[in-house]
This record gives structure tokens, sequence and C-alpha cells, in this order.
């Protein structure tokens, strides 16, 4: 770990009894332990007893965000709907990425929709995703992705995405507070 190192936020969105969600993250977060510029911290909206102080506390603490999201009905799920709208400032000049899993589109429109809410928040969405299409599918029984190399080299895509936008706005509002 760097002593420069980037507080990442991992946020886990689905709370469905049975989801896919673990293995997802699980995967999400090996990749991204293998970096030595950012620490970790994974915030499961299905954690017992977390609530909207707690949560506030975190997300202020953030560097930058990666929500893991699958998608329900073509878009994201409403408790993270719920988790994102306790907050307000604290989302404002900080860089977002999304790993999505789902059917056929991988999430993709849950993302879609969460980009909007993102802008209206002030916050910066990377370009660069992880997506897993038929997402059951593509894990083994040991829940590694059938085809690693191809979405290790999307999630290190998107970090590498991610890490500049975050050590990018963390230096303005550094010389500059953000005022939306």
């Amino acid at each position: 770990m760097t002593d420069n190192a980037l507080h990442l936020a991992i946020i886990i969105g689905s709370t469905r009894p049975g989801r896919f969600a673990p293995t997802v993250a699980n995967w999400f977060v090996a990749q991204a332990r293998r970096r030595d510029d950012l620490t970790l911290d994974v915030i499961d909206l299905a954690e017992p007893g977390l609530d909207a102080s707690a949560m506030s506390l975190r997300v202020a603490e953030a560097d930058a965000f990666v929500v893991i999201t699958p998608e329900y009905n073509h878009s994201f799920p409403a408790p993270l709907k719920n988790a994102i709208d306790w907050h307000s400032k604290e989302w404002h000049a900080k860089p977002i990425g999304f790993v999505s899993y789902g059917g056929v589109s991988g999430g993709l429109r849950a993302v879609e929709h969460l980009r909007q809410v993102f802008a209206e928040l002030h916050a910066v969405t990377v370009q660069r995703t992880v997506s897993f299409h038929s997402a059951r599918a593509q894990f083994d029984q040991q829940g590694l992705p059938n085809d690693p190399d191809r979405y290790a080299r999307s999630a290190e895509s998107m970090l590498n995405q991610l890490v500049w936008w975050t050590r990018a706005l963390r230096d303005a509002r550094a010389a500059r507070p953000y005022m939306a």
C-alpha cells in the first residue's frame, strides 16, 4: 500500500435473498486488492445494522466508489436508490465506476440509469465498466469467471480510469472546495 493510497468504497447494491451479488463482489474485491494504490471499504447494503448515519460516514470518507449492481426490471435495485438518496454532498465531485451483472444486457441498463442519478448528485461516472452478461453462466463453482483474463482486463481498465479521475478530483477539491 502506498502512502498516497486512495480510499475506494465498493457498494454492493442488491439485498434480495438468494442474490448473486456476493459472487460478483468477492471477485471484484479480489481484483481491487491487487492494487497498491487503493484501500477498500466494502459496503454491503444487505449488511444487518447498516443505517443512514453509518453509511454517511463511510461515503463521506471515500475518495471514489464502485457500485456493484444487478439489473432488475431494466433498472437498478430500489435499496440502492434509497442508499444513494440518503446522501447528497458526500457524492459531490467524486468518481464512480460500475460492475454490473444480469441477463442479456449484463446490467448495462441499470448502469445507464445510475449515471443519470449520479450526474444529478454532481458525481463523475467513468466510461469503462465491468459487465457480466448471463452472469450465473459466467462463473464457475468456485465463484471465479470462466474467462478470467477478459474480466480482469475489464476491471483493470475501469480501475485505471477511476484512479485517474480520483486523483484529479481529489486534487481539485483540495485546491478549491467543490460548491454545487
